[in-house]
């Protein structure tokens, strides 16, 4: 099996990943990081989870120079916590490095006028940041990307669903020629494929396969509302066991809210995450949530793909996703990472049908689940009604009608008495169909005649 040791880095980057007790790279690792040391372009297709981070961020440790005071990359993703988890996986590689190695973390919420000021005075030679702040800085601030080789645009389709493709589309615009393009993503959707063709020069395209759409280690039940209180029904779950580390994901801010004041009612600790959170306090929540102050977190999906913690036990869904099914992926890829074992939970409620058939198409297998008297318990498949009733469907009305009237005590010859009855049904039957066949005859000799006249 392939070890990082093989790919040739720079004896500090290993030292960084012993740091982290990583030996063998990832699939996406293992095909990618050859690749992006000849220099290629590359669209790297893989899932949530599967160390992407690292398949563009060694490559570009190994070919940083730490006396060239200058910009030489630059990283967009389009969520400011996902600009942090790359932030902070930059600077746990830089501090093994024997020189000192500039990261510029530029993020929509945080002071501009000081990052303008620090500008002026020096050009970090890794960038990682939000398109909107990049681009702001870039256009009046001062950066100079023009002399950076290389630009990785991560979680290009959300990207590209958030809006921010026609500022990264400026931001490409702005560096030299020779620019090493990395683009990664969960799906390629057209729109985004217009843009690749208009930047990168013949791409290695690597869809990296998983064997199931969400890790074999998660356990994915499907709960039925069935009228409950959600608030209760949530509560409830989370006070079964011990889970160590509960998301909740919620569709709307206002949900978020609502459910977040309900279960800090209740007496648990919860930390609340959504888009109108203000930037420095959702940095210090998801510190906070990182050092295990909190045991439970409720998020909208904005967080779903922005959110990377270790010992995540359990993702709770309130509700299935009305925009996109696949941040339900997303969701449930926080936990059972790394090969750890996870439980996903989604509540449903049977307007939802629709939806969780379009999940179970796309691949997604669920355990149908209940609570009962304040445990988990295994029942029946929400469909064994409609096969009951297509089955019923194909049986004689007749026959089925015979059936209800069976006694418990079957009398003799019951059997033969309901073989009989549906003879003699299908005789009726016969006879009636002759009868119409001879009346429409008739019909058709008289109208016949009368035009014959």
């Amino acid at each position: 099996m392939t070890q990082f040791s093989e790919f040739n880095l720079k004896p500090y980057i290993l030292n960084a990943l012993a740091d982290l007790k990583f030996s063998q790279p990832t699939p996406v690792q293992e095909k990618l990081i050859p690749i992006i040391l000849q220099h290629r372009d590359v669209v790297g297709q893989s899932a949530t989870g599967s160390g992407k981070t690292h398949a563009f961020l060694l490559p570009i440790f190994n070919e940083l120079d730490p006396d060239l005071n200058e910009v030489q990359a630059v990283i967009t993703t389009p969520s400011r916590e996902l600009a942090y988890q790359i932030i902070d996986a930059a600077k746990q590689i830089a501090k093994f490095s024997p020189k000192p190695i500039s990261i510029g973390g530029y993020v929509g919420g945080t002071d501009k006028k000081r990052q303008e000021a620090h500008l002026k005075r020096e050009q970090p030679q890794l960038i990682v940041g939000t398109p909107g702040r990049v681009w702001d800085l870039i256009s009046n601030g001062g950066l100079d990307v023009h002399t950076a080789s290389k630009l990785v645009i991560d979680e290009a389709d959300m990207t590209l669903d958030m809006g921010f493709l026609d500022v990264v589309d400026h931001i490409a615009a702005s560096f030299g020629q020779h620019v090493q393009m990395l683009v990664f993503s969960a799906t390629i959707p057209q729109k985004l494929t217009v843009f690749l063709k208009k930047y990168m020069d013949q791409p290695v395209i690597e869809e990296i396969p998983v064997s199931s759409i969400i890790s074999p280690t998660i356990d994915n039940w499907l709960i039925s509302t069935k009228g409950q209180d959600k608030n209760q029904l949530i509560y409830k779950l989370l006070t079964i066991g011990e889970p160590y580390l509960v998301l909740i994901f919620a569709n709307t801010r206002k949900r978020v809210e609502e459910l977040t004041d309900y279960l800090r009612g209740q007496g648990l600790k919860v930390a609340m995450i959504h888009g109108g959170v203000k930037p420095r306090e959702r940095k210090q929540v998801m510190k906070r949530v990182k050092n295990l102050e909190f045991q439970f977190v409720v998020a909208t999906d904005l967080a779903a793909r922005g959110i990377d913690i270790e010992g995540v036990s359990h993702v709770i869904n309130d509700d299935i996703p009305t925009e996109d099914l696949e941040f339900f992926i997303h969701r449930v890829g926080r936990t059972g990472r790394n090969g750890m074992p996870g439980t996903s939970i989604t509540l449903y409620s049977p307007d939802e049908e629709k939806e969780v058939e379009e999940l179970e198409e796309m691949g997604i297998h669920f355990k149908p689940k209940a609570l009962k008297d304040h445990s988990i318990i295994d029942t029946y498949d929400r469909r064994r009604r409609q096969t009951h009733h297509k089955k019923r469907e194909k049986l004689d009305p007749t026959m089925i009608g015979l059936i209800k009237k069976k006694k418990k005590k079957v009398k003799p010859g019951y059997k033969r008495q309901i073989k009989m009855s549906i003879a003699r049904k299908e005789e009726m039957d016969r006879r009636v169909s002759k009868r119409e066949q001879a009346k429409t005859k008739r019909k058709h000799r008289k109208q016949s005649s009368k035009r014959y006249k």
